[in-house]
């Protein structure tokens, strides 16, 4: 096999969790440029514009709504892929809140929150989809995690913890199903333009001191995720078991 074929996706079948907008939507677009059929889906409604983008691609695709941190809204969600599809073969965890408060003032309602929304979807979806992908010998799960898998941050303590996390649990699926033919990565990204870093980008003095110490200089955009998830969702990645792949234009290294 040519070394680019490792990385077509034609064939199989996706889910991308919260991909109406930002960097889900950027992810699920660039699956589908590689082959993959996209279940796409929002919590309250999928954006127009991500669908057409991914309809250029010639791909199937299906949109699916509901909150993930309602257990059947997630297996509905397996279940609607497999359905339109056939087969879930690759899963991207993206769906994502946060929450900020000083923590001796951050609310027991801001950790529930962010607690079952970033940590408990992403156990449940995985372990409903991991089941089927079990029973076909092959799989590809992509959790996101962040720079907060590694740092405390500021003003966010469940969040945080919640995609601390995520970077245990990436760990532990896989030590569990690696032998089994389904793959457990994450991505990590940096500080990228999406909607849930708007206060950061708002703030002049954040933004700026954020960027200085981003060695390339600049924030991310969510299309900076397309190569890698392509990468972890792929046959390039077969070897590649319970690593963290951090996007991030250098910050973790400054």
């Amino acid at each position: 096999m040519e070394v680019l074929d490792l990385f077509s996706l034609k064939g199989k079948n996706a889910l991308v969790t919260g991909s109406s907008q930002g960097l889900g939507a950027s992810m699920a677009i660039a699956l589908a440029q590689a082959g993959a059929n996209v279940t796409l889906h929002g919590r309250g409604t999928v954006r127009e514009s991500t669908v057409q983008e991914v309809r250029k691609t010639g791909v199937q695709y299906i949109s699916v709504t509901g909150d993930v941190c309602e257990p059947a809204v997630c297996t509905n969600l397996v279940d609607e892929t497999v359905k339109a599809f056939g087969s879930i073969d690759i899963l991207v965890n993206n769906a994502g809140t946060i929450r900020r408060a000083p923590a001796a003032e951050h609310s027991q309602e801001f950790w529930s929150t962010v607690i079952e929304t970033n940590l408990n979807s992403v156990f449940r979806l995985s372990q409903y989809a991991g089941i089927r992908m079990l029973a076909q010998g092959s799989g590809k799960i992509v959790n996101i995690a962040s720079m907060l898998t590694f740092q405390g941050g500021i003003l966010v303590p469940s969040y945080a913890a919640a995609k601390g996390a995520v970077g245990q649990l990436t760990k532990a699926l896989a030590n569990e199903w690696a032998a089994k033919g389904v793959n457990v990565n994450a991505i990590a990204p940096g500080y990228m333009e999406t909607a849930n870093t708007a206060p950061l980008q708002a703030d002049e003095e954040r933004s700026k001191a954020i960027v200085s110490r981003i060695p390339a200089g600049r924030w991310g955009l969510p299309s900076d995720l397309a190569g890698a998830v392509v990468f972890l969702a792929s046959a390039a990645s077969n070897y590649v078991h319970g690593h963290i792949l951090v996007v991030d234009g250098g910050w973790l290294c400054r």
